[in-house]
Formats: C-alpha cells, sequence, structure tokens
C-alpha cells in the first residue's frame, strides 16, 4: 500500500521560508514524477499545480512561484521537498504533495496524494 505522509507547514511572516516535506512508503520513488499542489479551502478554486519533478528530472514551476520554491527529491530517502522561500500571503493553502507511478516500460500505473499541510502566511 502506498502512502504519502506530509510535514513542514505552519504560520509565517511575510518574507519567510518553509519547508515541505512528503515521504513515501510501499513503492520506489526513483524515476516515478513527484509535485506539489495547493488549494485554498473555500476559495472554489481547483487543486493548482505548484512545482513538478518530471521521470527524467526536468522541474516545472507556476508562473506565480519561479524563482521563490525550489522542488526536490532525494530518491535514496523515498522523500521529495518543497523548498519555500520569499513567502507571500497569496501562498496560504493546504499544501497537496502527488506522486505519479509508471512501470518500467513507461506505463502509467498509479497516482498518489498526501493529506495536505496547511500552510498561512501572515503577520
Amino acid at each position: 500500500q502506498v502512502q504519502l505522509v506530509e510535514s513542514g507547514g505552519g504560520l509565517v511572516q511575510p518574507g519567510g521560508s518553509l519547508r515541505l516535506s512528503c515521504a513515501a512508503s510501499g513503492v520506489i520513488f526513483r524515476d516515478n514524477v513527484v509535485a506539489w499542489y495547493r488549494q485554498t479551502p473555500g476559495s472554489g478554486k481547483e487543486r493548482e499545480l505548484v512545482a513538478r519533478i518530471m521521470r527524467y528530472g526536468s522541474t516545472i514551476y507556476a508562473d506565480s512561484v519561479k524563482g521563490r520554491f525550489t522542488i526536490s527529491r532525494d530518491n535514496a530517502k523515498n522523500t521529495m521537498y518543497l523548498q519555500m522561500n520569499s513567502l507571500k500571503s497569496e501562498d496560504t493553502a493546504v499544501y497537496y504533495c502527488n506522486l505519479l507511478t509508471y512501470d518500467t516500460s513507461g506505463h502509467f500505473q498509479g497516482g498518489y496524494w498526501g493529506q495536505g499541510t496547511q500552510v498561512t502566511v501572515s503577520s
């Protein structure tokens, strides 16, 4: 059974930093797609992609976080990270990690979500 467990959320002042972690179990992390999404409860907006690492290492970032957020992964630890710097009030949301798994032939196997962690940016 695949499980993703997030940690690192909390309250931070504008301009501050946080690092989110997402530890995976029940799956081999390597060569799969990892990503972070966020959603603001009650906003009516869909969950939005924040950052993604593709299967062979290229990264994608939402325009709103480029230059401030960095996604990374440690395959040996089966863990992904999101380093968030220069945080703004509009970054306040529940952040979710996401894992897409593929077999050795590149065929999609399944998608998984973490439970979500609250990030609040406020003075």
